[in-house]
C-alpha cells in the first residue's frame, strides 16, 4: 500500500487565533488564520460567534473521509453561514461547500456559504446553489449578517435520502487523492 507523502511545508507550529490551541504551521494554515483575523479585526464578529475546524466525517464505497469547516459564523447564536478555504479555483469548491452547510447542523440548513482561497471569495446561497456575492467585500460583516438574519429562511433539516446524497458529495469532492 502506497505511503501519503506530505505535500506541505511545515514551519513548526503556531497558535490558533481564535483558541489558542497549538496547530502545526503550513501555508494553508496560515491563510485560515488570517480569515479569522479577518472576520474579527475586520468583519467585527466576536470570537465567540466564530467556531474553528468544525468536521464531518463520511464513509462510501470503502473511502473514510473527513472535511472540515474553516469557521462556522453564528449570529444571535443561530449558525448563519460557513466559510470553506481550499488553494485555488472557487468554483471547484462550491458544491462540497453547499452540501456541508446542508448536512452539519442537526436542526437547520445554515443558509450561507462562503468558498475562499484567501485571496478571492464567493457567497452562495446553499438554498439555490447560486451565487450572491463575489470578492472578499462580499463576505457579511457582523452587522450586515445580524440585519440579513432576520430575512434568512433556515429551512427544515434533510430527510434521510436527499442528506445521504449531500454527504455523499462532500465525500467525493473531499478525498485527498493528491499525496499517492
Amino acid at each position: 500500500m502506497p505511503v501519503a507523502k506530505p505535500h506541505h511545508l511545515i514551519y513548526g507550529t503556531l497558535k490558533d487565533y481564535l483558541t489558542e490551541e497549538e496547530l502545526t504551521d503550513t501555508d494553508d494554515e496560515r491563510i485560515r488564520q488570517e480569515l479569522s483575523r479577518l472576520m474579527v479585526e475586520e468583519k467585527g464578529y466576536a470570537k465567540d460567534c466564530l467556531k474553528p475546524r468544525i468536521k464531518i466525517e463520511t464513509l462510501f464505497s470503502r473511502c473514510f473521509v473527513t472535511s472540515t469547516i474553516e469557521l462556522t459564523v453564528s449570529v444571535k447564536q443561530k449558525q448563519c453561514m460557513i466559510i470553506r478555504y481550499g488553494p485555488g479555483s472557487l468554483v471547484s469548491r462550491e458544491r462540497a461547500a453547499i452540501a456541508a452547510a446542508r448536512v452539519i447542523n442537526p436542526d437547520y440548513i445554515i443558509p450561507l456559504a462562503v468558498v475562499t482561497n484567501g485571496r478571492d471569495a464567493e457567497l452562495l446561497d446553499t438554498r439555490t446553489g447560486k451565487i450572491i456575492g463575489y470578492g472578499l467585500h462580499s463576505i457579511p460583516d457582523c452587522d450586515t449578517l445580524e440585519e440579513m438574519s432576520s430575512q434568512l429562511v433556515f429551512h427544515p433539516p434533510l430527510e434521510a435520502t436527499r442528506r445521504e446524497r449531500e454527504l455523499r458529495i462532500l465525500n467525493a469532492f473531499d478525498v485527498e487523492r493528491c499525496c499517492y
